[in-house]
């Protein structure tokens, strides 16, 4: 009798364990865009494995309104769901999270993409080396990935990409990226994205490159740095210059009727 009675236990353990709203991220992709200055755009991809007892529950959270990206954390319960590059003070701006649709159902249950996207600044370090050349030091302390007691390491199952302005050129990258493999001159030339992916320990991650500017763009830039540095002065040469035409117009109809 004791032995019927476990084996009833056991089994009404596992019909309420089937029942139980199960949520799990399998896979995190991490993609950095460097906009060729300081700042950078981050676009975050969360895959979630939704059980087929979740399905109507992860429904009518995604159909909710102001649910935010703490809602979220708490009702799947994990602290993965976050930010994996956090900036100081109010330096994460434009930001968006988007909980996707039930697109792939497998037996057991199903799967869904959360997206985060948002925009950092002082990610790099610029840094002027030489006439019209510029150096981009990655600030590698806006890693929020996990912690170890040698620091911050990346998840087996997530992956960092950072991605570089095109004609960009590589100065020292650590640890070597998994993708692209380096070319048989031991460059990466006409390489613009980057991909760890093998639980790499970041804390001593180096990433830096170098860009050049080309003629017209540096005088443009000369010329705006003028324009936002002069405005008022410009806005009263301009109109001291009308004034001047205005007069000098005036004058000549008064001839021309004299």
């Amino acid at each position: 009798m004791r032995y019927l009675m476990l084996a009833a236990a056991a089994l009404a353990l596992l019909a309420l364990s089937n029942t139980y709203a199960y949520y799990n991220i399998t896979y995190v992709n991490t993609t950095v865009i460097l906009n060729g200055n300081t700042s950078a755009h981050v676009v975050e991809q969360f895959t979630l494995f939704v059980s087929n007892s979740s399905y109507s529950q992860y429904e009518s959270n995604r159909n909710a309104v102001n649910l935010s990206l703490s809602h979220w954390q708490q009702v799947l319960y994990t602290t993965q769901l976050q930010e994996n590059l956090i900036g100081r003070g109010h330096s994460i701006y434009n930001f968006e999270f988007l909980p996707g649709p039930l697109v792939v159902q497998t037996q057991n249950g199903g799967i869904a993409t959360l997206s985060l996207n948002y925009y950092i600044n002082n990610v790099t370090n610029m840094s002027n080396i030489a006439p019209r050349k510029f150096e981009y030091v990655f600030n590698s302390s806006l890693f929020n990935f996990q912690s170890t007691a040698n620091g911050q390491i990346l998840p087996v199952d997530t992956r960092l990409n950072i991605v570089i302005p095109n004609g960009a050129q590589i100065v020292s990258v650590y640890p070597i990226p998994d993708s692209p493999h380096i070319n048989a001159r031991g460059s990466y030339a006409n390489t613009t994205t980057f991909s760890w992916y093998s639980g790499e320990l970041l804390s001593s991650f180096t990433f830096d490159y170098a860009t050049t500017q080309s003629l017209q763009a540096e005088v443009l830039a000369y010329l705006q740095g003028i324009y936002s540095n002069y405005t008022p002065e410009l806005y009263a040469i301009l109109i001291i210059i009308i004034a001047l035409a205005i007069a000098y117009l005036y004058r000549a109809s008064k001839r021309q009727e004299q």
